[in-house]
């Protein structure tokens, strides 16, 4: 596993990231196999987990704490959760960026991962309005506090991403970027050149260059299509001009993905989630790998069709 510097946090993470949530925190998935795919995650070299705190119905959080304690150097890793948006009593989705609201989120997170403070806390899809003076000062004072070390925003909206740029107090953004986001590289140069922190969310496209893509092995996957369909489905006809992908002998379709995304030196770290070790194994071997000029033609050629 390589390296790479987290902006001018101070952090070094490593270059692929496990994401906790979606189906992996999920009740209905064994809890077993998810703490094994953390472990796992570690054995290989892996230091940046992200999870959140309204992720999987709320049980995302509470079961990467139960993987962390097992950890001896669970302190030495950058765990990093998302405040701004909650999962209610009735498992229901909410938002609530107030300064209270906020604060609440991270006295539970902390609870709820076991730890002292926070290494990277998102704001979670904020609004530009949600950036209040108040909420700024109550982040703040949770640095202050030690409760959260670094501050981020998760966002897919560059208006967002460009107003977070303005505001010090923000070390890392989280955006989304993959071989179906080529349009990104101007924001993400942009935030190179003040020196902020970038992870990609997203890195694997949600597989639609896949040509197996509805391939069902498991409830997962069952899962995994319908979210796509939900939320992704006008990204369809990017995914299928790039199913050449999977054509490659040397590496996967998602090594290929993945070393896309790496091949830009200003994104910090690549975070994709998995319920399947031999994916999250396969996928691991995407740090350090390279891509061809010919290969990274034909998939700038692909991505032309996009506009």
């Amino acid at each position: 596993m390589l390296y790479r510097s987290l902006g001018n946090t101070g952090l070094r993470v490593s270059e692929i990231g496990f994401g906790c949530a979606s189906y992996w925190g999920k009740k209905v998935f064994d809890e077993a196999a998810a703490i094994r795919l953390v472990h796992a995650a570690v054995d290989h070299g892996v230091t940046l987990f992200d999870t959140g705190a309204s992720y999987s119905g709320g049980n995302a959080e509470p079961r990467l704490g139960k993987a962390l304690s097992g950890l001896k150097n669970k302190h030495d890793l950058v765990i990093s959760t998302k405040a701004g948006s909650y999962t209610d009593e009735r498992g229901r989705r909410r938002e609530d960026f107030t300064p209270a609201g906020v604060r609440r989120t991270v006295e539970a997170s902390l609870a709820r991962l076991g730890m002292d403070a926070i290494p990277l806390l998102h704001l979670h899809g904020p609004e530009i309005a949600d950036l209040t003076e108040d909420l700024l000062d109550t982040l703040t004072r949770l640095k202050k506090e030690g409760k959260v070390l670094h501050l981020s925003a998760n966002s897919f909206d560059v208006n967002v991403i460009e107003h977070v740029m303005t505001l010090p107090l923000f070390g890392v953004v989280m955006i989304d970027y993959n071989v179906l986001r080529p349009e990104r590289e101007p924001i993400i140069a942009k935030l190179a050149a003040r020196h902020l922190g970038i992870l990609a969310g997203m890195p694997l496209a949600g597989g639609l260059y896949r040509k197996n893509r509805f391939r069902i092995r498991g409830v997962q996957d069952l899962w995994y299509i319908a979210r796509a369909w939900k939320n992704h489905r006008s990204d369809i006809a990017r995914g299928r001009s790039l199913r050449f992908l999977e054509d490659e002998q040397r590496l996967t379709g998602a090594e290929i993905a993945l070393a896309w995304v790496l091949r830009k030196p200003e994104v910090s770290c690549a975070v994709f989630g998995t319920t399947r070790m031999s994916h999250l194994l396969g996928n691991l071997r995407a740090s350090g790998a390279t891509l061809g000029d010919e290969l990274l033609q034909k998939i700038s050629r692909a991505q032309l069709s996009f506009a």
